[in-house]
């Protein structure tokens, strides 16, 4: 059996640390919501998935170091889809338990549990990538680059998180079932995808390829998307609590990366143009070449017979 990947140990703590903490408070928050005997059956239910969600974490990670040629970049990978995954499904009971509970609604329960999932899931983000790059990395000017790029993963994930912590805050009108159910399993595959094919990315060559794929899928699933989702529910729903700050972000960071994008287009054309312009055309004829003359041969006289 091959070993694990080798970790960078303050990071391999903190993630261990984040972690930790966010499925620990998931479970209170699981256990806390259950009334009476249930709640033994919900704290042995919750302990027993926690014990298989690490051994399953084990067992990836030494497939990952003997399979993948990069086994950082690909355990930090397996990593954050396998936490996601776990903790989008805890979250979506606690989701459902706060719609279903018939007490108070307990308003700063719920603004806590957006706050620890704002402070957890992109701290788990950031030690990955950090982890994966960031100590490889001399030059000042490619680490700022670096840090730049991380941060506006940051920036997605809070902007993702803030629309998925509008369905279980309180609502003066509820949304519909099918518009709450839409808007879940988006953010639960926004918060899947996206962050591993940045951390792909930004394990190639330092993040340094010409052809991006995450700025492009920031512009559309959110940015865009996102400002249609704040802006229907706005309108339509008369919704107060829909984050006009986010929404003003969603706004400006369409138009600059789309002015990001035309710009790119238009250097390789004219990198293009540049090409072709030096390139040699087929039509051209070569300049003569100048004669060459040979130098002129020495004259031997010819041998004269003894007389």
């Amino acid at each position: 059996m091959a070993p694990p990947p080798p970790a960078n140990k303050p990071h391999a703590c903190m993630s261990a640390m984040v972690i930790i903490s966010t499925m620990a408070t998931m479970d209170v928050y699981l256990v806390e919501q259950s009334l009476g005997p249930q709640k033994i059956g919900v704290c042995i239910t919750v302990l027993v998935g926690d014990l298989c969600f690490l051994i399953a974490l084990r067992y990836v990670a030494v497939w990952v170091g003997a399979e993948v040629k990069t086994p950082r970049r690909g355990y930090a990978m397996v990593l954050w889809f396998l936490y996601v995954f776990v903790l989008e499904v805890k979250l979506y009971f606690i989701y459902q338990n706060y719609k279903s509970e018939k007490r108070a609604p307990d308003p700063l329960a719920r603004k806590t549990l957006t706050l620890l999932l704002s402070v957890g899931v992109p701290s788990l983000f950031v030690i990955l990538a950090a982890a994966d790059r960031m100590e490889h990395v001399r030059i000042f000017r490619k680490k700022e680059s670096l840090r730049n790029r991380i941060f506006w993963v940051v920036v997605d994930l809070l902007d993702v998180l803030d629309i998925q912590a509008n369905l279980w805050e309180p609502l003066k009108k509820g949304l519909p079932l099918w518009v709450e159910g839409a808007t879940f399993f988006y953010c639960y595959a926004l918060l899947l995808v996206l962050p591993c094919v940045s951390l792909s990315e930004i394990g190639t060559q330092g993040g340094t390829r010409k052809t991006a794929v995450y700025p492009l899928l920031s512009l559309a699933v959110v940015n865009v998307a996102t400002l249609f989702i704040r802006g229907g529910v706005l309108l339509w729903y008369q919704d107060p609590r829909v984050s006009t700050a986010f929404l003003g972000k969603n706004a400006l960071a369409v138009a600059v990366k789309t002015c990001a994008v035309l710009q790119h287009r238009r250097e390789l054309s004219d990198a293009g143009r540049g090409s072709d312009r030096n390139a040699p055309s087929l039509n051209d004829t070569p300049p003569p070449r100048p004669a060459i003359t040979p130098p002129l041969a020495r004259t031997r006289a010819p041998n004269t017979p003894n007389r």
